[in-house]
């Protein structure tokens, strides 16, 4: 999933597309192995969702968003390749670098967080959550093009050319960089190395069957430049969270790309959910578990207050939430509570604030 979750890091399209579009089903018309699944379920995989070419999609693509009814024409094309209509990805993106920025205000000797940051870091994630949308549908524009449900999309379709993509993703990088440079010296090193991850990530899932790994090294990736810009250097409670925030990615990509497992048993695209199979919910449960294990252990070692722990215990009911309903077979309820994580996300967020009041208030 790396549209490229970003903040310092890109934001990866997640493997099975981008995070939050839609799940892909492969176009009858393609046919043959080799042909890249598209982003939507087919209405008897998903019941209740949309239809191919609905009054609303036109393959993946929605035709009645904000974009469509609000942005200049011209526009419309660039904004879609970002996913601007499909906001889940930069959330996820967004979240470690927001915890990490609260997590770290008591070590900076504030009790609150540091609004200037938390607005770079947001301008930081939809840009370069944008920029990695890009960059994985030049990776796929080929295959997208011969697939009903992909060909749509502003590259395959021609609405956008490849030169104007390119220019576009400089434009964007640009634009990440001109937030990046607002941080400190230290910070600007930790995001730059970001770097090393977000462009590998679009060709994960012909590696390896665990690019939700790659793609959890990647989003994550902001837990560690938040704390970093409040502090000017790495700490212990911000490698904590970051790998805390792995196993959350673990959790909620491998939910989503059990939307795409058919297809991608067919086209020879890997993933956890391939991986795993039946094993999936005892996997969710680790991953989950050893997620809000983590998060606490981060609090502790970073001094929050007590009422961090029930908070953060009201965020794990969410994850229980998550694992006690997912029906690993049924496309829409699986990408139903792979978008709910930024309920988890904005929970998680809450806990910190408050305990960091408290802790250091």
């Amino acid at each position: 999933m790396a549209e490229t979750h970003a903040s310092g890091a890109t934001q990866p399209a997640s493997p099975n597309g981008a995070p939050g579009e839609t799940p892909r089903k492969a176009s009858p018309e393609s046919g043959a192995p080799g042909a890249a699944p598209s982003s939507d379920p087919t209405p008897a995989d998903n019941p209740g969702g949309p239809d191919l070419d609905g009054p609303n999609l036109i393959g993946d693509m929605p035709t009645d968003t904000w974009i469509d009814r609000q942005a200049p024409p011209f526009t419309r094309p660039y904004l879609k390749l970002m996913r601007l209509d499909r906001p889940i990805g930069t959330w996820l993106l967004l979240f470690p670098c927001l915890w990490s920025t609260a997590l770290a205000a008591p070590a900076a000797g504030s009790a609150w967080p540091h609004l200037g940051l938390m607005i770079l870091f947001v301008i930081g994630s939809v840009v370069m959550r944008g920029a990695g949308c890009v960059v994985n549908d030049l990776a796929d524009r080929h295959v997208d093009g011969k697939v009903a449900r992909t060909a749509g999309r502003p590259i395959p379709s021609g609405q956008v050319s490849v030169q104007a993509a390119l220019l576009f993703l400089i434009g964007l990088l640009l634009v990440g960089l001109g937030v990046l440079v607002q941080l400190n010296t230290w910070a600007i090193a930790v995001g730059a190395a970001s770097l090393m991850l977000v462009f590998p990530y679009p060709y994960m899932k012909r590696i390896t069957y665990w690019p939700q790994l790659w793609l959890g090294l990647t989003f994550n990736w902001g837990a560690l430049v938040g704390w970093t810009a409040v502090t000017g250097s790495l700490g212990w409670p911000a490698l904590i969270l970051y790998v805390a925030g792995i196993f959350w990615t673990l959790g909620y990509d491998t939910i989503y790309a059990h939307q795409d497992k058919e297809d991608d048993a067919l086209i020879g695209v890997k993933s956890s959910a391939l991986a795993l199979g039946g094993r999936t919910v005892p996997f969710l449960v680790f991953s989950y578990a050893a997620c809000l294990a983590l998060i606490a252990l981060a609090g502790a070692a970073a001094g929050m207050g007590w009422l961090f722990y029930p908070l953060l215990a009201v965020a794990g009911g969410h994850l229980v939430w998550q694992v006690a309903t997912v029906d690993i077979d049924h496309g829409l309820n699986c990408l139903t509570r792979f978008k709910s994580n930024r309920h988890f996300g904005a929970l998680v967020l809450l806990a910190i604030v408050v305990g960091a009041l408290q802790g250091g208030g």
